[in-house]
């Protein structure tokens, strides 16, 4: 018997380094566990494998490195994988191999996301990176050598250091190479990393520049022929793409409120109205699994009123109208006619979608909508 669930979340944790802003679930090195942890990653997709639809929309596999993990074990990972309509592999640049781009491409990938950051190697050893500035640019070559034409390129800017000038020769960099999607976030210093400890106070100076930072990125990418379809993330518009649809299809699922299925320790799933976050613990997980027992997870219910603002609050960072239908009453109407008034979001008829000024001003606006 089959479940509804068409998105997979796998995660894989290894890194071979754990860069000071990092606050995922990652674990440094431990080759030697590299088989053992995809041994209890296809376990717990057996155990879970009746939440799933019998076809998949998407399959994400974000980590950590996923392309540092053990080549065998990642060949067996993707091989046991449920067919799906987008596949994405998460890869660092330095990781990229024209071995590791026809591993991916032979067994059903067919979108990678490129953790870029930046093209200046001084703000790459900023963020402690292992990659460098001309790594980027080898690694899309090399996968456009294996016939993957679906790329991202995650791009960060308020690096310390980082000036406009730079920011935008990071962005000339990353149009010559003609991705088919990005990714633009600004850095955040997250509390108990090594890096807010080091860079926190610079970073709170620049707080000011990051709008006009933000500003830029937009105004650049759309003038390239990027369409700005999520707060963060640019794919080139279909004009430009033989008419495909080059949105991150996995990500889209997130903002539109589908439900979803982690794999993995610290991997997070929603389904049925609840949510559920698994262990973070490497030895934890691997212990259950191997006993044929499910991970030890966090559970909490979803509450309606809370669904319902959780969907406005991800629907409308989105450049399409969000329905309105069902998420009347997470809205403060008092806060919405002023908004309308401010142009900073326009309603029409069973329709709610933030103007350009609000898209820029993005969580502050949303934050006033929810009643």
């Amino acid at each position: 018997m089959n479940g509804g669930v068409r998105h997979l979340y796998v995660h894989l944790p290894f890194c071979a380094h754990r860069c000071g802003y990092c606050d995922f679930v990652t674990v440094v090195g431990r080759e030697a566990q590299h088989g053992a942890y995809v041994d209890a990653l296809l376990r717990e997709l057996e155990l879970e494998r009746g939440l799933l639809a019998a076809e998949l929309d998407t399959i994400f596999l974000g980590g950590g490195t996923p392309t540092f993990t053990e080549p065998a074990a990642l060949e067996r990972l993707l091989a046991s994988l449920p067919n799906a309509r987008e596949v994405t592999v998460e890869a660092n640049p330095e990781t990229v191999t024209s071995a590791l781009a026809a591993q991916l491409s032979r067994n059903g990938v067919d979108r990678v996301s490129l953790g870029a950051q930046s093209f200046n190697t001084a703000l790459l050893d900023v963020l402690e990176r292992r990659s460098r500035g001309g790594d980027v640019s080898r690694a899309v070559y090399v996968l456009r050598d294996a016939g993957l034409d679906n790329i991202n390129l995650d791009l960060l800017y308020g690096i310390p250091g980082q000036t406009p000038a730079g920011l935008e020769r990071d962005l000339d960099e990353a149009l010559a190479l003609a991705p088919e999607h990005l990714s633009c976030y600004e850095l955040e210093a997250k509390p108990g990393t090594r890096f807010t400890h080091a860079h926190g106070a610079e970073l709170e100076r620049q707080a000011e520049s990051m709008e006009d930072y933000f500003e830029r990125v937009v105004a650049r990418l759309t003038a390239a022929g990027y369409r700005w379809y999520e707060t963060a993330n640019f794919c080139l518009a279909p004009e430009r793409a033989n008419g495909r649809d080059l949105r991150s299809q996995h990500n889209l699922g997130y903002w539109q409120g589908h439900d979803y299925l982690g794999l993995g320790i610290g991997a997070v799933s929603t389904v049925g109205g609840a949510r559920r976050r698994t262990t973070p613990r490497l030895a934890r997980y691997l212990e259950s699994l191997a006993a044929g027992e499910t991970p030890p997870r966090e559970e909490e219910a979803i509450d309606p009123d809370t669904r319902r603002r959780e969907l406005v609050m991800l629907g409308l960072r989105l450049d399409e109208p969000l329905a309105l239908a069902g998420l009347e009453t997470a809205l403060d109407e008092r806060a919405l006619e002023r908004l309308v008034r401010l142009d900073l979001v326009r309603r029409e008829p069973g329709t709610l979608v933030l103007t350009t000024r609000g898209r820029f001003l993005g969580g502050g606006v949303t934050a006033d909508l929810i009643a």
